[in-house]
């Protein structure tokens, strides 16, 4: 029989609910949300449902994509810093939301780096300079020397995206005058191309494939560190001729800020599983993206690191959001 007497017996049993509460609760205890700050059937929609699969049964909870769009990512991404930092509501960031746009857009709603919690880095993808064939021109230099003597026009997917950041950086680095045409997609930027109603644009590598297949547009250039897999025979902008010239498409997982620490790293630590597992890995590279992956600590550095960079890139080209 048991020895404690019996009041310290009802104070044992007093302790239990005090002790269960000192408890963490399982994480997660429902439904997690992934916030994609762009309409579905865009390629970021497209990588979060990708990642989102992945998820769903290691978590053992749903994970539910919502797109949020508006404000060229703004809106989906002020939702999540205003977000529970709880770990249930997690944002797929861009380089757009987290890093051009918060030195683009007054009153945006956030703090890009005061914000959020960053969990991991995810994919990347550089943008390729494509000219009509037409214009004449097979080489980055030869463009720069066009552009030596007349002003010439660059079409984008829209205001603040890596294809008018790249031709912004053009005109700084090639010291040539160019005009920014942006459009509401870049579909129809494509077509404007290709039917010579503009000279250049900058374009991610899959967006241009089939028409430098058919030979309607002319790659010159990739912007990345390393040469697309997607397009494995077009140099880097560097290998082209023009130094200091990197712009890499890139998105992230973030939390709001103030998420535990224990969360964040178990999201981290499934966040780079997905990107090693082969079915994952395919789907990702058939998107003619590239793998990142890393830790919490690497994404938060490399957030800093992109807002300042496209702060100045930004200032000195004159860019608003007008």
């Amino acid at each position: 029989m048991n020895n404690l007497p019996r009041r310290g017996l009802l104070s044992a049993a007093a302790l239990l609910p005090m002790a269960a509460a000192a408890q963490p609760a399982a994480w997660p205890d429902r439904p997690v949300r992934l916030v994609v700050p762009f309409p579905p059937g865009t390629t970021t929609d497209t990588l979060g449902r990708l990642l989102g699969n992945f998820l769903s049964p290691r978590l053992g909870q749903p994970v539910v994509v919502e797109n949020r769009s508006g404000a060229g990512g703004g809106v989906g991404a002020a939702s999540v810093a205003r977000s529970a930092p709880d770990g249930l509501t997690l944002l797929l960031g861009t380089i757009g939301t987290q890093a051009v746009n918060p030195n683009l857009v007054r009153d945006i709603g956030y703090d890009p780096l005061r914000d959020f919690a960053p969990i991991s880095t995810y994919v990347q993808t550089p943008v390729v300079l494509g000219v009509r064939p037409a214009l004449g021109v097979s080489t980055v230099s030869e463009l720069v020397a066009l552009g030596k003597q007349r002003n010439l026009t660059f079409a984008s997917a829209g205001i603040g995206t890596t294809g008018h950041l790249s031709q912004a950086l053009f005109s700084l680095r090639g010291d040539v005058a160019t005009t920014h045409v942006p459009y509401r997609d870049g579909g129809r930027a494509v077509t404007d191309l290709i039917s010579g109603q503009v000279d250049a644009m900058f374009y991610h590598p899959l967006g241009f494939l089939p028409h430098i297949q058919a030979g309607t547009i002319r790659p010159l250039a990739a912007t990345g560190h390393a040469r697309s897999p997607v397009l494995p025979q077009v140099p880097t902008m560097a290998q082209a001729g023009l130094a200091d010239f990197v712009v890499e498409g890139w998105w992230a997982i973030y939390a709001a800020a103030g998420t535990p620490a224990p969360v964040v790293a178990r999201l981290n630590t499934l966040v780079n599983a997905a990107l090693v597992d082969p079915d994952t890995a395919e789907a990702l590279r058939r998107q003619g993206v590239q793998t990142m992956g890393g830790t919490s600590e690497a994404l938060a550095e490399l957030t800093r690191s992109e807002v300042t960079n496209w702060r100045e890139v930004i200032r000195a080209a004159g860019i608003t959001a007008d």
